[in-house]
């Protein structure tokens, strides 16, 4: 199914590329003959079509790039076509007409570089050595970003800026008259010349940033003023944002003055909506500034490359908090030792540690709960009395081994959904993790396939639907949420420009986007009809408002699984790996209390009659003890056991100053007052006295 859906659109680009040569064949063939009408039509076509895909297929044409014929080169054919064409034409002289066409044509060029040299000094110019959000920039002078066409996107400068020669060329190609082509060359050289003068307006003292040694004194004084405690430290690629952003709330509500410190330039935007101050260090030097300032702490959600750059910090304590917590191997990995502290939701994640074996102490594990758990809900029994049973399906990815029983999807899923979709009271809500496909094909095929499947199954289905007023209801609940979550740039913005947008936030912006994030879900809910099958693949609705919706889950090792738990609701997790059922539940301790799934999911049925009531819930009691088991106890609550692991790991970095303060004064060199050039070192007074350096 996705082959062929894939198949004509791929068709239409090759095809396109296809035109592109076959007009610049057609283009040199009329121009040898020459034929003009064919000459100039080809060559407008090539240069309509050169520019349409700039703008609408630009990956289509980066292929072309990697070859060596980029815009430039594709320009410069096409002109030098167009100026055989006019060699050989009748009735234009080539040394009285087109000798003055071709230099005029030349300085298109040397003014197109010159912008493009200007481009570049002013993006370098204006990329400061750190970036930030939520915090008032107004000190550093930010500035607006030049138009994109100018400073950033030079292949559609060149195209967009050729027209008029281009035109003013074929003009007088066809009428012979060289008076349109110097007009035309004249007005491109007059849009070249006036953008680099205008762009290099942004290297004058005005518009120019302040230096980097100014930007860090002013991070040094913001740092100073804000007294930061806790920090959550984070590294990772495009799709790894959400190991990062499951722990927002939870850092919001931290004891101390949080921060989040990140590595990469499009990290910043990658956060979701959060008051807490976010500044990205994108060298390893700049990020030094942290090691004077108050912090105590940093928080790891994930393990990174970049990592142990931060961990050479002296004065900062470290605790890795996992973005999730499963019997897979990437829970105990060897990395974890490197840290202060790991902290884990239970015993049973001690016990992963301690059974693993891969050098962390059992002093150094403690156990803070899982905070972001508290919006899930606990189920409140058996599903019978309902029309629809509704069953989350949440597969994990394949991981960075592509191991084939690490997800369900390539082997089990579309045999789940099979069964799913051949009950008539199911509704299925099918939530593929984001990385689903990233390291084996197979996989995202699986996953395309398996949608295709949901969507099949919904055109057979009807019924009642809600009304107009629960769209409308949703369209307004988006858009309030949109615009307290996000900010609105120009499509010219660029990193200046976003920062000093992304200031500080307004007050009561977190309490807000609390209320209108849960008037969004309960909009999102209402406007789909109950029997309706949903395919869930956007950030939002958020994996725990799913498990709210279902009566029960179906899964695979994975922190998913454990996340579930807490609502204390039936569940399945698929077995994948090879292994019989009994090495299943011992080698992996959170499906102890779970449905197994073989990969033809045959023991579908019998879940869902567990899920109904008809049959007997073996299970119920298992679940309660394995929640505490992988959760740990319900009270304290689990916010108030991670504030207590904060206060005591800043202890402990507090305890860490004070000794080096003392070892520094016990080496501070004294003056004698009769010698100010001599020295003596301090010691303890009860020394003798020859200890003394005189």
């Amino acid at each position: 199914m996705p082959s062929a859906g894939l198949a004509p659109r791929r068709i239409l680009q090759l095809s396109a590329l296809f035109a592109m040569f076959a007009l610049y064949a057609a283009q040199l063939v009329s121009a040898l003959v020459p034929h003009v009408p064919l000459f100039v039509a080809t060559s407008a076509a090539g240069l309509a079509l050169d520019v349409y895909l700039q703008y609408r297929q630009p990956g289509l044409l980066s292929l072309l790039g990697k070859v060596r014929f980029d815009v430039t080169v594709r320009q410069l054919l096409r002109d030098m076509l167009i100026l055989v064409g006019l060699l050989r034409i009748d009735g234009i002289e080539p040394l009285g007409e087109q000798a003055p066409l071709l230099i005029a044509l030349l300085g298109v060029y040397v003014l197109h570089f010159a912008c493009q040299a200007a481009a570049v000094l002013v993006r370098r110019r204006r990329q400061l050595p750190i970036v930030t959000r939520n915090i008032d920039t107004s000190a550093l002078r930010l500035s607006s970003a030049p138009p994109r066409i100018l400073s950033r996107r030079s292949s559609h400068r060149l195209l967009t800026f050729s027209i008029p020669a281009t035109a003013g060329l074929l003009v007088t190609a066809a009428t012979t008259n060289a008076l349109w082509g110097g007009i035309g060359i004249g007005v491109a050289l007059a849009l070249f010349l006036g953008g680099t003068f205008y762009l290099a307006t942004w290297l004058l003292p005005k518009k120019r940033r302040l230096s980097d040694e100014r930007v860090m004194a002013w991070l040094d004084e913001w740092l100073a003023a804000y007294r930061p405690t806790v920090a959550m430290y984070f590294s990772g690629g495009t799709t790894s944002a959400y190991q990062a952003n499951m722990w927002l709330s939870t850092l919001a509500d931290v004891d101390g003055k949080p921060l989040i410190v990140l590595r990469e330039r499009f990290m910043v935007n990658k956060i979701d909506a959060t008051d807490v101050p976010i500044i990205c260090f994108p060298k390893v030097a700049t990020m030094f500034s942290l090691e004077n300032s108050t912090l105590k702490m940093m928080l790891h959600p994930a393990n990174a490359a970049k990592t142990s750059q931060v961990l050479r910090i002296p004065t900062i304590k470290h605790a890795f908090i996992n973005h999730g917590e499963s019997d897979k191997l990437s829970s105990c990995n060897p990395y974890a030792k490197a840290y202060d502290e790991v902290w884990v939701a239970g015993p049973a994640a001690r016990d992963r540690y301690q059974q693993a074996d891969v050098g962390v102490e059992d002093k150094d594990v403690v156990e803070v709960g899982r905070p972001q758990l508290s919006p899930i809900e606990i189920g409140t029994g058996a599903a019978q009395d309902k029309p629809f049973t509704t069953v989350l399906y949440a597969p994990t990815w394949e991981g960075w081994d592509g191991n084939p029983g690490n997800t369900s999807v390539v082997l089990a899923g579309e045999n789940i959904v099979r069964h799913l979709l051949a009950d008539e009271r199911v509704r299925l809500i099918y939530k593929p993790h984001p990385m689903t496909g990233s390291q084996v094909p197979a996989a995202g095929a699986a996953n395309e396939r398996i949608k295709a499947m949901i969507q099949e199954a919904n055109a057979r289905r009807s019924g009642t639907r809600p009304d107009a007023r629960a769209a409308a209801e949703l369209t307004e609940r988006a858009a309030e949420l949109h615009r307290l979550t996000s900010t609105s740039f120009r499509s010219s913005a660029d990193e200046m420009e976003r920062m000093m947008l992304q200031g500080e936030p307004d007050p009561g912006r977190s309490a807000a986007v609390r209320a209108a994030t849960t008037a969004w879900e309960e909009a999102y809910w209402a406007s789909f009809p109950e029997w309706e099958h949903l395919i869930v693949t956007e950030a939002r609705p958020a994996i725990f408002t799913c498990f709210n919706q279902a009566d029960v889950l179906i899964s695979d090792v994975s922190s998913v699984v454990s996340d579930w738990l807490s609502s204390e609701k039936p569940y399945a997790v698929a077995n994948t790996s090879g292994l019989s059922e009994a090495e299943f539940r011992l080698g992996f301790p959170t499906v102890s209390a779970a449905t197994i799934l073989t990969p033809e999911a045959v023991e579908v049925p019998r879940l869902l009659a567990t899920v109904r009531g008809e049959t007997e819930d073996v299970y119920a009691e298992a679940r309660l003890e394995l929640k505490e088991h992988l959760l740990g106890p319900s009270d304290p609550p689990s916010i108030d056991r991670f504030n207590g692991a904060v206060r005591a790991l800043c202890g402990r970095a507090d305890e860490r100053r004070v000794r080096a303060e003392a070892r520094e004064a016990a080496e501070i060199p004294i003056q004698r007052d009769d010698s100010p050039a001599e020295q003596v070192t301090l010691v303890d007074e009860d020394a003798p006295e020859n200890t003394v350096a005189g």
